[in-house]
């Protein structure tokens, strides 16, 4: 049997952390097995909807490399993709009556006021359990009712005694009290199904074998479970993920800052390492490597690996990975994401390539950068303290001396190259007996201001040019023979 999976978000805004590892699990899940991985959009809830989520889910999808064999846009054999379109052909609805007919759905025609009556208040939850109060109406009374065009909402009829034992692929057989199963709505009083009824529906009708979703649906799974038994289906198998939380083990929510794709892409972080970071969040490889592409994931994706216990979301490691990943990005791809950062923080009069270079190997994420080559646009406010460094032996006094004895060679040279000044200081460095540290530090504090530059003296000597460079380092002295 071919494996077929699917991705099936509502379009409410951007693609949560949660939501995109479910996506990455059902297209690994499938791609593993050479199977299909399905797009489908859940829009029942219309209330809900933002304007231009598809197109959102659409472009993360992309952007991630997770591309779908079927969905809106290249259908097969089993559209419309979009719920909404679905609705219009009547297929949730003739589903419904097929229930009705059976016992295993009724009509409910009871208004607000009495379902706010069923309501009661448990730990500051307001909770609502039907009372199954519709079921005895005569299908007589159902149809002079429906006739008389009073509305009314399609429920689930679920039993009160006995159990109901479904399977998941990492927690096994779990099994509830009917007792506990509320009469959900399957058809809402607008005519769309609710989102519990129509994912069962397509699933079985779109051939879906596994699927995969939260661990805060393992709760609604035995009334999807009952659904697929009352129509006599097969169903799928469930993989629930483990809940996603922050360092400080609460839930993962909007307001943390990093809980969708595009907030961590707009904080500098790029998509084949977020792709790589989600993958760990509850999952793990048989062996120790952690940095995978999304090729490697495809072959070593299993998922009876994913733990059940909770997943951190580690900023720390997320920029570890993301640095490792810029390490080993096309020159010209990283150039043109750190572009905008380099021009404002370093100015358009150096060569903001040899920049890049620099940094390339040094930032985790691209707004590293400015804090990395501000000091190429102008010298920072910094102290005098900077020029003693223990391991060089400079201090104050010698600094002075040693910026002194080099300025005539820069103001003498004009090969500005970063080969012939990294040769000239050596030489002096050798006439003089000074060690390369002892003559390299003074310079690069004078030009840079900073105890941690992107690179070293004669690589910033080479970029700022000899005016500025030598413009720097007669500042530097003038300071240092004003404190001296």
């Amino acid at each position: 049997m071919k494996i077929r999976t699917r991705y099936a978000p509502s379009p409410t805004g951007r693609m949560h952390v949660g939501n995109l590892r479910t996506g990455m699990y059902a297209y690994l899940i499938a791609k593993h097995e050479g199977g299909d991985f399905l797009l489908r959009i859940e829009d029942t809830d219309q209330e809900r909807e933002v304007e231009g989520a598809v197109d959102i889910i659409r472009r993360t999808l992309e952007e991630t490399g997770l591309f779908w064999d079927e969905g809106p846009d290249n259908p097969g054999s089993c559209g419309p993709y979009v719920q909404s379109e679905r609705v219009k052909t009547g297929i949730y609805m003739q589903y419904a009556k097929k229930l009705v007919e059976k016992g295993e759905a009724y009509y409910c025609f009871c208004d607000k006021n009495r379902l706010e009556s069923l309501q009661t208040e448990v730990n500051g939850e307001i909770l609502m359990h039907y009372d199954k109060h519709c079921l005895s109406l005569s299908k007589e009374e159902v149809e002079e009712k429906l006739a008389a065009g009073l509305p009314y909402v399609i429920r689930q009829n679920n039993p009160t005694e006995g159990t109901t034992t479904f399977h998941d692929e990492l927690y096994g057989d779990v099994t509830v009290d009917n007792a506990e199963l509320d009469d959900m709505v399957l058809i809402k009083s607008d005519g769309f199904p609710t989102y519990n009824f129509a994912n069962v529906v397509d699933d079985h009708l779109m051939g879906i074998t596994h699927v995969v979703r939260g661990n805060e649906y393992l709760s609604s799974s035995p009334k999807y479970q009952r659904l697929y038994d009352a129509f006599g289906w097969e169903s799928p198998k469930l993989v629930h993920c483990p809940l996603i939380t922050d360092e400080n083990h609460k839930k993962l929510s909007k307001r943390s800052g990093h809980s969708s794709f595009e907030d961590l892409i707009d904080q500098g972080f790029v998509p084949e390492a977020v792709v790589n970071f989600v993958a760990l969040l509850g999952w793990s490889p048989e062996g120790n490597e952690e940095i995978l592409s999304l090729q490697d994931l495809v072959r070593e994706f299993d998922y009876h690996r994913i733990s059940k216990s909770p997943a951190v979301f580690d900023m720390g490691k997320l920029r570890w990975m993301n640095g490792e990943y810029i390490k080993k990005m096309d020159f010209d791809k990283f150039y043109e994401r750190a572009y905008p950062y380099l021009k404002e923080a370093a100015g358009e009069k150096v060569d903001l390539k040899k920049i890049a270079e620099m940094v390339k190997s040094r930032i985790e994420i691209f707004p590293d950068i400015p804090e990395h080559v501000d000091f190429f646009k102008a010298v920072p406010d910094y102290s005098l303290e900077l020029y003693q460094n223990k391991k060089a032996k400079t201090n104050l006094e010698n600094s002075l001396s040693l910026l002194k004895e080099v300025l005539p060679l820069l103001e003498k040279e004009e090969d500005y190259s970063n080969d012939r000044l990294y040769s000239l200081l050596q030489e002096f460095s050798t006439e003089k007996e000074y060690k390369t540290g002892f003559t390299m530090w003074p310079i690069r504090i004078a030009l840079s201001g900073k105890q941690m530059t992107p690179a070293g003296a004669t690589e910033i000597l080479s970029v700022l040019g000899k005016e500025e460079s030598l413009k720097r380092v007669k500042a530097a002295i003038e300071r240092l023979e004003a404190n001296t």
